[in-house]
């Protein structure tokens, strides 16, 4: 277990530097640059511009410049915001969408697995039929719309929320919950319909039936025996979505006016900031190799029979 754990550490660093590459020479390799704009610049800014931000070299010792730079922690600087650094804007970002991340995510497990097991218990019954009803609703409604539709209701129509901001704002908590619930809805839906078609496979199994036998309490079964083993699916589900939940969903930062990382990521897009662009890039990678990494050494604790020699 420790051998394989410090191997996919390992493992984990070239996978970030070929992320890295690739996403260095789709950068430049797209037309344009981070100075083009419909009112053209002199020649002589453009050399300076180039000479300040080391775009003045070939893209080779361009790339290598930036490694370089990357393995003593330097992300560089924002071309188009002037302020602070790559570094500075990611770090003041990336805690509010990790909070708004976290919140969606507790919500979402807590909700769907709840759902699921419910609705896993009462097959085929109305019950089962009005949750899954729910969930398939979430699946198939994009965020882009529930967001809105949401804000018009409790926001615009009952004046319960405010339409947007987040804690810093005057509104406080009561701002946090239409992006927290928006961005935990689809999430739900998804572990909720895992968990139902899992727990319905473990409930088939004979060491359930064995269970019961005994004469243990539904309780007990679905406590002791059924959930462990349900949890499996939502484990490897829940690999790469924890990077993306947890740095927060680019579309609810743009609806509720949250400031996180996803707007940097949108701006420095439209913006060919190279660097920022980059280093997002960077956090998003090193996020998704990490979760998947612990949901690997999950596995052992929800499976005995799974060894890692």
């Amino acid at each position: 277990m420790r051998v394989y754990a410090i191997k996919r550490v390992l493992g984990i660093i070239p996978t970030i530097f070929v992320i890295i590459s690739i996403s260095f020479a789709m950068l430049h390799l797209a037309p344009g640059d981070p100075f083009s704009s419909e009112r053209p610049i002199p020649p002589e800014v453009r050399a300076n511009l180039e000479a300040k931000y080391g775009l003045d070299k070939a893209p080779v010792i361009q790339y290598f410049n930036y490694v370089g730079r990357l393995l003593h922690g330097d992300l560089g600087l924002s071309i188009f915001y002037k302020d602070y650094t790559v570094t500075e804007y990611i770090f003041k970002s990336l805690p509010i969408s990790i909070t708004l991340g976290g919140l969606a995510m507790i919500l979402a497990l807590s909700l769907g697995i709840t759902v699921g097991v419910l609705a896993a218990l009462f097959k085929n019954t109305y019950i089962d039929y009005t949750l899954m009803g729910i969930a398939i609703i979430g699946i198939s409604i994009p965020l882009f719309v529930i967001g809105p539709l949401l804000q018009y209701v409790f926001a615009l129509k009952l004046g319960l929320l405010p339409t947007s901001g987040w804690l810093s704002s005057i509104n406080g908590w009561s701002a946090v919950i239409l992006p927290v619930v928006t961005l935990a809805f689809i999430y739900f839906a998804e572990i909720a319909r895992i968990t139902r078609g899992s727990m319905l496979e473990v409930l088939k199994s004979d060491y359930i039936r064995t269970a019961r036998a005994k004469g243990l309490s539904t309780r007990a079964v679905v406590v002791r025996h059924t959930l462990k083993g349900g949890l499996l699916p939502i484990v490897s589900f829940l690999g790469p979505t924890m990077a993306s939940i947890l740095t927060g969903s680019i579309v609810i930062e743009q609806i509720f006016r949250v400031p996180g990382i996803g707007r940097y990521f949108v701006e420095s897009a439209l913006h060919r900031d190279y660097f920022l662009l980059l280093g997002i890039v960077v956090v998003y990678a090193s996020l998704l190799v990490v979760f998947n990494l612990i949901v690997d050494l999950l596995y052992v604790f929800l499976d005995p029979r799974i060894d890692y020699k």
